[in-house]
């Protein structure tokens, strides 16, 4: 029995070795990660700074690239799968195997291999297109903001306009998506939002409309839940924020915010709200003070009023963010570890969705604890003088931290009928505790 066991255990260590190619080369092996995982952004006329689609155009890029793998620092995807739910419906990260494979390929010389063994090659339509359309068509409306010149130097501006959404009639959205109106205007952008300004008398959850959509880099849309969107009603106003900041050259530029809407008359069962979930005691950033050369944490409790379904994490610090945590301490006194960033990038706000048999459902007083890390030290390589004290700011230099969080709510029926069909999974901490 114990031979059979151990034989078992080499035949799948072997295996996983051998699912890695010996010598790995760009046309047969790189370009099928490549198309998977990197050429979204990485193409000519994208966002990032170089392509990686020919091997011309990859080739000089191939230490780098090893570098950037090995240490999981791309693509970006800095939280932690070992901890709470690991499974999300837009994962881009690369597994063991696909790391190895790259690693291997530089090691041994970066070839080129045999052309013909490549994969066809991805297509990009123009980047000015939207990339839901591809699955929803074009947008049932396009709501922009006012221009904003930005000079080449001068502080942070938060611009706020607001513009009419003109809408006749009560509709339905199930999906959004939001972007700098041009490539230039990524630039300068670090985050907008899209607050819902509506009159709901008698709103019976008491949570508000909330934001419509938050963009900001490495989040373009949201996508809601079959039966689930956000409600817009005739009169309501878009409230826009644009944080912008100079970065040496003039740019004039908006923000777009495209709209998809359920057919007429289909009213979806659930009501989604976006909603910030802050790791403070108090809204405002009480207790956030972090001392030269030093390291802290905050923590923040909110409790769901409602059963409640959550459909994302996406975290919000910035240069000496660190790490953060979603926790749900349930009303049994239970308590489950949903999701934990351990390597928080202050250049990519990721948001991670929950595939839809992972998104935690929730009962009625249910308790969201956000806990924040921050590092204010020199190892911290994003930050830009430890020496200094930091508080909290909108400023990129000041320090913030909050998640941001699709919230479904659901109603004590609809919970019940879950909790008949699903046993509640208990989701341990794991290594989360930051020393």
């Amino acid at each position: 029995m114990v031979y059979r066991s151990a034989l078992a255990l080499g035949l799948f260590a072997f295996a996983a070795f051998a699912a890695v190619p010996a010598k790995p080369t760009f046309s047969k092996d790189i370009v099928p990660i490549f198309q998977e995982k990197c050429q979204e952004c990485h193409h000519t006329g994208s966002m990032a700074p170089m392509s990686l689609v020919s091997y011309e155009e990859t080739r000089p890029w191939a230490k780098s690239i090893k570098q950037r793998v090995a240490t999981h620092q791309m693509p970006p995807w800095h939280l932690d799968k070992t901890v709470g739910i690991s499974h999300f419906s837009n994962d881009r990260s690369l597994n063991d195997d696909q790391i190895e494979t790259i690693v291997r390929w530089v090691d041994n010389g970066s070839p080129l291999g045999d052309p013909k063994d490549a994969p066809q090659a991805r297509v990009f339509s123009d980047d000015n297109g939207w990339k839901l359309a591809a699955s929803y068509g074009q947008p049932d409306m396009v709501i922009k903001s006012a221009d904003y010149t930005m000079p080449a130097h001068g502080q942070d501006v938060w611009f706020k306009p607001e513009t009419d959404i003109n809408l006749p009639e009560t509709r339905w959205v199930r999906a959004v998506e939001m972007r700098p109106g041009t490539m230039q205007g990524r630039r300068i952008m670090h985050h907008v939002l899209a607050n819902l300004i509506q009159d709901e008398p008698g709103e019976e959850m008491a949570q508000g409309p909330g934001l419509l959509m938050e963009w900001a880099v490495g989040k373009n849309y949201d996508i809601y839940r079959k039966d689930s969107g956000k409600l817009l009603l005739p009169g309501s106003k878009i409230r826009w924020e644009l944080h912008i900041h100079a970065v040496g050259e003039e740019i004039r530029d908006h923000a777009e915010l495209a709209v998809y809407l359920y057919p007429k008359g289909e009213i979806p069962k659930n009501r989604v709200r976006l909603q910030s979930f802050w790791a403070f005691p108090i809204f405002g950033g009480a207790g956030l003070d972090i001392p030269p050369n030093t390291q802290s944490s905050t923590i923040g409790y909110h409790v769901l009023p409602h059963p409640a379904r959550l459909e994302n994490f996406q975290p919000h610090m910035h240069l000496r963010g660190k790490a953060m945590e979603m926790e749900a301490l349930l009303p049994d006194g239970s308590s489950q570890v949903l999701s934990y960033v351990n390597n928080f990038n202050f250049n990519w706000m990721t948001n991670y969705i929950y595939a839809d048999d992972s998104a935690p459902v929730l009962p009625k007083g249910t308790v969201i604890k956000i806990t924040a890390w921050y590092d204010n030290t020199r190892t911290n390589p994003n930050n830009p003088d430890p020496d200094q004290w930091v508080g909290f700011g909108d400023r990129t230099v000041d320090e913030m931290g909050h998640a941001w969080v699709n919230v479904t709510y659901l109603s004590d029926q609809d919970y019940a009928d879950w909790l008949s069909k699903h046993k509640p999974e208990r989701r341990g901490r794991g290594a989360t505790a930051q020393q």
